[in-house]
């Protein structure tokens, strides 16, 4: 069964951090772009960020740059999302996914959903004082 879980979430106050994990089973993460998506509160689901499969590239979206990193194990099949400075309009839930494809095109600035075929059920990150 493949499977992707989301953890880490939580809440936080304004400027505080978290990190997020995305464990995978069932498939190996090695070979696959990898990303974060994210959704507020009465908004769509929007790309965070993304990763090439040999984590050569980066995309974040602007409202996150200088703030959030993503980085992979592929040792442990895992994925991170580390946030800092987090603010109030970071809150939403979090999703990790993996592309359908190898191919870095898919990570080729703000993440999009339709090439990633594998989600996690979401973990919910509330940042609030």
């Amino acid at each position: 069964q493949l499977q992707l879980v989301e953890s880490g979430g939580g809440q936080v106050q304004p400027g505080g951090s978290l990190r997020l994990s995305c464990s995978a089973s069932g498939f190996i993460l090695d070979y696959l772009v990898i990303g974060w998506f994210r959704q507020a509160p009465g908004k769509d689901r929007e790309g965070v960020s993304c990763m090439t499969s040999g984590g050569s590239r980066t995309e974040y979206t602007d409202s996150v740059k200088g703030r959030f990193t993503i980085s992979r194990d592929n040792a442990k099949n895992m994925v991170y999302l580390q946030m800092n400075s987090l603010k109030p309009e970071d809150t939403g839930v979090y999703y990790c996914a993996a592309g359908l494809t190898s191919s870095p095109a898919i990570c080729t600035g703000v993440p999009r959903q339709g090439p990633y075929g594998y989600w996690g059920q979401g973990t919910q990150v509330t940042v609030s004082s």
